[in-house]
């Protein structure tokens, strides 16, 4: 599965008339995911500071880095699909030089999110910036 550009995310959900239909589109994102092993769901992958569990693991190739991804809530698996859509199959310092800050203002993401979603939005994205960083080190 080819996720959509950041670009095309922005567009799409502008189209969208009201915040209800906008989650249905994140949901449906995060639907399009490639699904984790279950054995890959360990305390090691596990992202600290989400209301729901997330996990995050990442493999190098080709000096680029691949992400798997998965939550046990249908709203962040959609949230890490738009996370996604930004760093996978980047290089590492693609991933670091990503502003992250404007995509999420672009879409108007975290004003919609409950505060504790929104914690939980900066901690994926510093974990794989925290990824991207030790391998670029």
């Amino acid at each position: 599965m080819t996720l959509p550009t950041p670009d095309q995310i922005v567009e799409d959900i502008s189209f969208f008339d009201d915040w209800e239909e906008r989650y249905k589109y994140i949901i449906d994102l995060g639907r399009d995911l490639p699904p984790m092993d279950e054995s890959l769901h360990t305390p090691e992958r596990l992202v600290k500071g989400c209301q729901s569990n997330v996990w995050i693991d990442v493999s190098e190739a080709g000096g680029k880095l691949h992400f798997q991804v998965d939550s046990d809530a249908h709203i962040v698996r959609g949230l890490l699909a738009v996370v996604m859509a930004a760093y996978q199959d980047r290089r590492p310092e693609e991933i670091l030089d990503f502003d992250m800050e404007t995509y999420f203002q672009q879409l108007d993401l975290e004003r919609h999110l409950s505060p504790t979603r929104g914690n939980g939005l900066r901690a994926m994205v510093a974990r794989v910036q925290a990824i991207a960083s030790a391998v670029n080190s």
